[in-house]
C-alpha cells in the first residue's frame, strides 16, 4: 500500500471552478475547498503564458524553471495588492514621458502571448534614454517596482527620479538574465522564456514627495551613451505596488489604479477525514519570493476553532513553526529557521501526548521543544489556509497538502518528506 492510500484529504492542485478547488481525496466532495477572490487575477498556464483567471477561480500556477514552464502546478495563494501605474501596457501613451526615445506600439510577442509589447527607442544624442511616469510616495512605506522586458540590443536600470525620495537603483542585464548591479534597493529578477524577464525593484521611500518610475536603457554597463537610433527594449506589463515583495501581475483595468483582492482558501473535510486521537498534517510549500511581516498559518481546526494544528510561517527569527491550539512557549511543538522561498516538505504528526508528535522538514527528523505539553484533541472537522483560531491567512505556493488519520511511522514521514 502507498503512503498516500492512507491519506484522509489529499490536494495535489490540478482542478478548480469558481469558488471551488478540488481535492484528489476523499471521492466525493467533502474535502474539496472554498475559495474565494474578489476580483480576477493573472497565473502562468501550462503553455507558459500569463493570463487571466475570473473571480473567485483559484489560480493554478505553473512554475517557469530558466523560463521553461514545468508540468505540475502550484496552487497561488497572494494578499490583495494595488497596482499604482496606468496605461501598464501602453508604453505609447503621453502617460508615459519620454525623454531622448521614442516608443512604437505593438512589436513583438509579450508574455500573455499576443503582439501587445512596445518598444522603446533610443534617439542619437549622447545622454540618458528613458521613459518615466511621475508618482506621489510616501515616506516609511516600500514600494516594489516591475516591469516585463526583452532586449532589443539594450539593457535596462529601474530608478526612482529623485533617489533621495525613492531610493532605487538597479542595472539589468537582459541577455544572460542577471542583476548587473545594484546600488539602492533591493533588485530581483525572472526568466519568463522567450527571452522575456520580469526585472524587479524594491526599495522604501526616503521622503514624502513626488518623483518618477524611470526606465532607463543601457548600453552594456553605460546609461549615458550616443544611441543608434535603433536599439532599445521590448516593454510590457509595469507595476508599481506597495508591499515587502512582488506579487503577480496586476494589469491596468482601464480606469485609474487597480486593486487585485486577496485570496482565501478553507472549508476542506468534514470530522469522517479526521482523527481527534491521532494524525499528519503535511504539506509541500514555498513562500513568495521573500518574507513579509505577517505570521501564516496552514491548519486543521475543529468548528470553533479551539483545538487545532497548526503549520506557521512568520518574518523573524526560527520563521517556521508547529503550534497546538496557540502561539504560546507551552503549545510550540518545533521551531527553525529556514529560507521560506525554498521549497519545503513539511509533515507533523500528532497524538495525545507530547512524545506523540514528530516532525520532519525535507526527509530529516526534528527536534521537538522540550517546553511543549500536548492536550488532547477535539472535533477536528476541517483544513484551512488559516490561523486554526481564524486569521492569518496563507499565502504563498502549494504543491500538496494532506492529512492523514493514522500516526505514520518515521520511516513513512521521511518517505513523504524526501
Amino acid at each position: 500500500m502507498s503512503i498516500y492510500d492512507k491519506a484522509g484529504v489529499a490536494l495535489i492542485p490540478s482542478g478548480t471552478k469558481a469558488s471551488k478547488l478540488y481535492s484528489v481525496l476523499p471521492a466525493n466532495d467533502d474535502g474539496d475547498f472554498t475559495h474565494s477572490r474578489g476580483s480576477t487575477a493573472t497565473r502562468v498556464n501550462k503553455d507558459g503564458l500569463i493570463e487571466s483567471v475570473a473571480t473567485n477561480v483559484p489560480r493554478l500556477d505553473y512554475p517557469l524553471i530558466d523560463g521553461v514552464v514545468q508540468d505540475c502546478p502550484a496552487l497561488l495563494l497572494e494578499p490583495s495588492r494595488t497596482n499604482y501605474l496606468e496605461r501598464t501596457e501602453e508604453f505609447s501613451n503621453s502617460y508615459w514621458t519620454k525623454y531622448n526615445s521614442s516608443v512604437s506600439a505593438n512589436q513583438t510577442v509579450s508574455p500573455d502571448g499576443a503582439v501587445t509589447a512596445d518598444k522603446l527607442i533610443e534617439n542619437t544624442v549622447n545622454t540618458q534614454h528613458e521613459m518615466g511616469r511621475a508618482f506621489g510616495f510616501t515616506s516609511g512605506v516600500t514600494y516594489v517596482v516591475s516591469v516585463f522586458v526583452k532586449s532589443n540590443g539594450r539593457n535596462l536600470q529601474i530608478r526612482g527620479g529623485n533617489t533621495n525620495t525613492f531610493p532605487a537603483n538597479a542595472n539589468f542585464d537582459l541577455s544572460n538574465g542577471t542583476i548587473q548591479s545594484t546600488s539602492l534597493g533591493t533588485a530581483y529578477i525572472e526568466d519568463y522564456g522567450n527571452g522575456w524577464y520580469r526585472c524587479m525593484v524594491k526599495a522604501t521611500a526616503a521622503a514624502s514627495s513626488t518623483t518618477n518610475v524611470n526606465f532607463r536603457l543601457v548600453n552594456g554597463t553605460l546609461s549615458t551613451y550616443t544611441g543608434d537610433g535603433s536599439s532599445g527594449v521590448f516593454f510590457w506589463g509595469a507595476q508599481n505596488e506597495i508591499g515587502l515583495y512582488p506579487t503577480s501581475y496586476i494589469p491596468w483595468d482601464g480606469s485609474g489604479t487597480t486593486t487585485r483582492s486577496a485570496d482565501s482558501c478553507y472549508g476542506s473535510g468534514t470530522s469522517a477525514e479526521f482523527n481527534d486521537s491521532e494524525g499528519v498534517l503535511f504539506a509541500e510549500l514555498e513562500a513568495l519570493i521573500d518574507n513579509d511581516v505577517s505570521n501564516r498559518y496552514i491548519s486543521i481546526a475543529n468548528s470553533a476553532g479551539t483545538n487545532h494544528i497548526n503549520i506557521q510561517y512568520r518574518s523573524i527569527g526560527s520563521n517556521l513553526r508547529v503550534y497546538q491550539n496557540g502561539v504560546g512557549s507551552s503549545n510550540l511543538v518545533y521551531f527553525e529557521d529556514f529560507d521560506l522561498t525554498d521549497n519545503l516538505k513539511i509533515a507533523v504528526k500528532y497524538g495525545a501526548l507530547s512524545s506523540n508528535y514528530v516532525v520532519y522538514v525535507n526527509g530529516v527528523k526534528k527536534t521537538i521543544n522540550g517546553n511543549f505539553v500536548a492536550t488532547t484533541m477535539s472535533g477536528l472537522s476541517e483544513l484551512k489556509f488559516l490561523y486554526g483560531g481564524g486569521g492569518n491567512p496563507w499565502y504563498g505556493k502549494v504543491k500538496q497538502l494532506m492529512t492523514f488519520k493514522t500516526a505514520l511511522s518515521d520511516s513513512e514521514l521521511q518517505t513523504l518528506t524526501s
